[in-house]
């Protein structure tokens, strides 16, 4: 009964207080504007399913994409186990599930090889990033907590793991021995390797082993229940929506402002109704998250820091600052920033005096762009960060006239010739004339 109460303290205090940072994330998501990304539900329902659930972009790169879908596997499919451990916690069961007979067996048998197989993916991630140093994983925006931060879910998924083995062989000399409550249930084909390691202790030694290792991996999953808001691993919910609002446009296809085509449009069509109020004017482009849209705040709290889009940057290879996965962390950062000052404030935003432009990425990294959407292509859950990219172009052309001076003699020329080539239109057919 004491085990029953504390179990549902856990779970009622875990479940508030995940409950209260999803709401927080969701208000900061929303602090960007309104895009309209409604339309075509069959296909985003089918991009999703492609792209989140049967990880399709992972495939390009085969070692990483096997290892991470026998982790993603194993993990969703465990979770079925952990269910039945819901329901001994609640009612003070062991094994609720075991009415189950031959089928309990194969599922119980099932897990544990999907366990294995999750315990040999993170060693084998853990081993990739700390001793064969993987190159992407090396770069300067992963110092500090981001990697800590990934090695911390590694070593943890290590303990759940091995926690589960060591529960079921403890568990499985108690059936051996006919312990009361622990009664014949489940196939063990891997933790049955333990079994003998085990066989010399006593019995209440074996249920301290088995009770340890139950809470351990109960508390260990409501810590990391907790522990996503605050990590890269929010990818494991957020990329499905991520994915489902998808941009579906051609990539690289410009968005137009409303106000601008406010003034242009009427030259050409007198009936033209603007969809802008001149009298509350919007701001060019991008400076800070609140300029951003929803669905790019959506991108950064949904990157999961794999660095595919860096290490595919053409710019970022020959040695430029600009790197696609520092765009995204950098915006989730200040979001995460402008959050708290709500929180301060009573959810009113108050000028902190810093802005994404400028305090964290910088323009240097934003010109270095060629706009060749390798980024975008390689992201596995369809991240776009040349779109966060180019509309900080934008407010750096339009509203602070700041441009490299190869391009604002571009644009003279435009402006002035009808072309980007510093001639008059009189004499573009020169060329063609005989000396």
């Amino acid at each position: 009964m004491i085990g029953s109460i504390i179990f549902c303290l856990l779970l009622v205090g875990a479940s508030a207080f995940f409950y209260t940072n999803a709401k927080k994330i969701r208000r900061n998501i929303l602090i960007g504007k309104d895009t309209q990304l409604y339309d075509q539900p069959e296909l985003r329902l089918k991009t999703m399913v492609l792209v989140a659930l049967g990880q399709s972009k992972m495939l390009t790169r085969p070692v990483s994409a096997f290892m991470h879908i026998l982790v993603y596997v194993g993990f969703v499919l465990i979770n079925v186990e952990v269910l039945e451990m819901f329901v001994d916690g609640i009612f003070g069961l062991h094994r609720a599930f075991h009415f189950l007979g031959g089928f309990y067996n194969f599922l119980i048998g099932f897990f544990e090889i999907l366990a294995s197989g999750v315990f040999i993916g993170v060693v084998v991630f853990w081993l990739r990033r700390n001793v064969v140093k993987v190159k992407r994983f090396l770069n300067a925006e992963l110092n500090g907590w981001p990697r800590m931060d990934a090695n911390l879910i590694l070593v943890t998924e290590m303990v759940l793991m091995t926690c589960l083995m060591l529960m079921n062989a403890a568990d499985q000399n108690l059936q051996l021995r006919g312990n009361e409550h622990y009664h014949v249930a489940g196939s063990f084909p891997v933790s049955h390797l333990f079994v003998n390691s085990l066989s010399g202790l006593s019995d209440g030694t074996l249920i301290f082993i088995e009770r340890f290792c139950w809470w351990l991996h109960i508390v260990g999953i409501f810590a990391f229940l907790n522990y996503l808001p605050y990590s890269k691993h929010l990818h494991i919910l957020l990329a499905f929506p991520n994915t489902y609002y998808s941009n579906l446009k051609a990539k690289g296809q410009f968005s137009n402002l409303d106000s601008v085509t406010d003034v242009v449009a009427p030259n050409f069509d007198p009936a033209y109704q603007a969809k802008t109020d001149p009298n509350h004017p919007q701001r060019f482009g991008v400076k800070d998250v609140h300029d951003l849209n929803w669905k790019n705040l959506l991108d950064a709290y949904s990157c999961t820091e794999c660095g595919r889009c860096t290490s595919s940057c053409p710019q970022n290879i020959t040695g430029k600052k600009l790197s696609p996965r520092k765009i995204m962390m950098d915006t989730r950062d200040r979001l995460v920033e402008v959050g708290k000052v709500m929180d301060a404030n009573k959810g009113v935003w108050v000028d902190d005096g810093k802005s994404l432009l400028g305090d964290y990425i910088s323009k240097e990294e934003i010109w270095a762009c060629n706009t060749c959407n390798a980024c975008v292509q390689e992201c596995p859950i369809n991240i776009d960060p040349l779109a966060i990219i180019i509309e900080m172009r934008r407010y750096l052309v339009m509203e602070e006239s700041q441009s490299p001076a190869e391009l604002t003699a571009m644009f003279s020329n435009i402006e002035n010739n009808a072309a980007p080539w510093q001639f008059s239109q009189a004499d573009r057919a020169n060329w063609i004339k005989e000396d």
